[in-house]
């Protein structure tokens, strides 16, 4: 809900954005809205100032020169029908309603709430290799999803891309039968001419990529036996919320590894 002593800026241009985002500090970054509205609602978030991205030009997905480009405003709904696994990732995002609203930007730099899991496209986008650009404190930078994750705090998202080409994927979830579900796990898997990369939503805060699981598939290990390193990388992140306990994913994770990576050895040999 609006406040009469909220400064609102609406910038015009990624350019105008970036000024007026500045460090990030005592900034509110509203996109899509799903989940920083809620949040004003609830008194939770009372914002200085808050800058609206629907006019700042940062939305599309182009391919070109060898990759595949998505602006931070773009809206799920858009990623349904492209690149896997992030075209399975975005499907399972809330509903038709919360995808036609809800942005790449927004996804990326959600964390948990104290209920449930967010963040459903990090995983996917780690697994394919992808590279955030952000502005904020020292200037525009781009880097890996993962370390993206790990210090987005001031962080104003640009865009995310990934290269273009071919891949097996895989995409395992434990999900929560409800219209407005979240999902509890999922877990994301790519393979290119170079390496298998292996990644999990809901096992922690934001995504972690399983790098236990990656070294033992580089190693020769099948599905099986590399998922039996799946709790190798989320040790201490794993915890209770209102869809499942820390003991249920601790259970339930190696096996959707080994779901979703045998999904890749079945695209290889088929």
């Amino acid at each position: 809900m609006a406040r009469a002593d909220v400064d609102l800026v609406l910038p015009a241009s990624a350019e105008e954005a970036v000024a007026a985002f500045g460090d990030g500090a005592a900034v509110t970054v509203v996109a899509g809205g799903t989940v920083v509205m809620p949040e004003l609602v609830a008194g939770r978030l009372r914002p200085e100032r808050a800058i609206l991205l629907a006019r700042a030009g940062l939305g599309g997905i182009t391919r070109e020169a060898g990759r595949v480009t998505i602006g931070a405003t773009t809206p799920i709904s858009a990623l349904e029908d492209g690149d896997e696994p992030l075209a399975t990732a975005a499907r399972h995002v809330g509903d038709p309603e919360v995808r036609a609203q809800a942005t790449v930007g927004g996804n990326l730099c959600t964390g948990a709430s104290a209920d449930a899991p967010r963040g459903d496209l990090q995983a996917a986008l780690i697994a394919l290799g992808a590279t955030v650009r952000s502005a904020g404190r020292g200037g525009e930078r781009s880097e890996p999803v993962e370390d993206f994750l790990s210090a987005s705090a001031g962080r104003l998202v640009l865009d995310v891309s990934y290269e273009d080409g071919p891949r097996q994927t895989g995409y395992a979830a434990a999900r929560r039968p409800h219209a407005h579900h979240y999902t509890i796990l999922a877990v994301c898997t790519a393979r290119t001419a170079d390496a298998v990369r292996v990644a999990v939503t809901g096992a922690g805060p934001t995504a972690i990529r399983l790098r236990a699981v990656e070294a033992a598939v580089a190693g020769g290990a099948g599905p099986a036996e590399a998922a039996r390193r799946a709790l190798d990388d989320v040790e201490g992140s794993l915890r209770d919320d209102a869809l499942a306990s820390a003991w249920y994913r601790e259970r339930v994770l190696p096996k959707l590894v080994e779901d979703a990576l045998a999904a890749i050895d079945g695209a290889a040999g088929a």
